[in-house]
């Protein structure tokens, strides 16, 4: 990352290769908040779902499982983790730009990333990484103190993913790491402690990350192999559907035995059964996403990984039905 890369030349304002033709960022911003914002992804918003839906997991379990129930505190955690989600993964996005530059510059989707296409320096994207992280920070000390531990912790992942597919067949696992944090994090704003049930819902949504990002890493596959990325596409190959069938078992069999931990001993039977429902409809979406995958469709594997906040949202409703019954 030297020479023009760090003082680019301006250059014409373009739309990211994998954004949608209507996202509201180049619908609706001023062209000159338009690199930052797509640094931070948020014309592309489905990864910020898929960080965020974990955060609600754990908020919402620990919740179904307490007898006292839903408390006005809980409120401003749920908002507290939408805040926190958007901003960093906006700066574990412009984290990830920053270190991946010459491999963003030699991939056909990815070399029209702001700073790759020379919308903004890498020094201008290092401090609006720094802007976003702060502010998330400041949220995170609204929180009980265990939690703020937590959420600190939460940075050594996000530091290492970027790296991790020069060094293992695996990112995947890196970034499962990283995304689903908020599992942990959610449950331990609420209850002020960790348990089986936060971790093994934690462990669910690594297998759900491996699920889908392999999915999405199939768009990249040709090119990975030319530049020498590793992931778990380029590794499991045809086998991939084999492969994905063991995540999502593990990820619903995970799910549930959370659940059950969480609320045998504290809910009611009914709220139980409900929230049970959860890892089953769950486990249905990747099934079906499962049967119409194809590995050699760059945009059926976009969309079936964009699917994945649907599937994610579903348990999101279910554990929120049952904190309220």
């Amino acid at each position: 990352m030297t020479g023009p890369d760090r003082n680019p030349a301006p250059k014409p304002d373009i739309r990211v290769a994998d954004a949608t033709r209507t996202n509201w960022v180049d619908r609706f911003c001023p062209q000159w908040s338009r690199p930052y914002l797509r640094l931070s992804r948020a014309d592309r918003p489905a990864g910020t779902w898929l960080l965020l839906l974990p955060c609600w997991w754990g908020l919402l379990l620990a919740v179904a499982g307490d007898p006292a129930g839903p408390g006005l505190g809980d409120l401003w955690i749920f908002l507290i983790c939408g805040a926190g989600a958007i901003l960093m993964r906006g700066a574990g996005c412009t984290w990830n730009d920053i270190t991946d530059l010459e491999f963003d510059a030699a991939v056909a989707r990815t070399r029209s990333r702001p700073i790759p296409a020379r919308q903004v320096s890498v020094k201008q994207a290092a401090i609006w990484m720094i802007a976003q992280a702060l502010i998330a920070f400041a949220l995170l000390l609204t929180l009980n103190r265990f939690a703020i531990g937590l959420g600190i912790l939460a940075l050594l992942p996000v530091v290492i993913y970027p790296f991790a597919k020069r060094f293992t067949w695996w990112p995947q696992v890196f970034l499962g790491l990283a995304f689903n944090w908020g599992a942990l994090l959610g449950w331990a704003a609420h209850q002020g402690s960790l348990g089986w049930p936060p971790v093994l819902l934690y462990l669910a949504g690594i297998c759900w990350t491996l699920f889908y990002d392999t999915i999405y890493a199939h768009q990249d596959k040709e090119d990975d192999a030319l530049i020498g990325i590793r992931s778990t596409a380029r590794l499991f190959a045809d086998n991939t559907k084999t492969w994905l069938r063991g995540f999502f078992a593990a990820s619903v069999l995970l799910m549930a035995t959370a659940v059950i931990l969480a609320m045998v001993d504290t809910a009611p039977m009914a709220a139980l059964m409900l929230a049970l429902l959860a890892p089953w409809a769950f486990g249905w979406h990747l099934a079906w996403q499962l049967r119409r995958l194809d590995i050699d469709n760059p945009e059926t594997c976009l969309q079936l990984f964009r699917a994945n906040r649907e599937a994610g949202l579903i348990p999101v409703l279910i554990f929120a039905a049952a904190a309220i019954l």
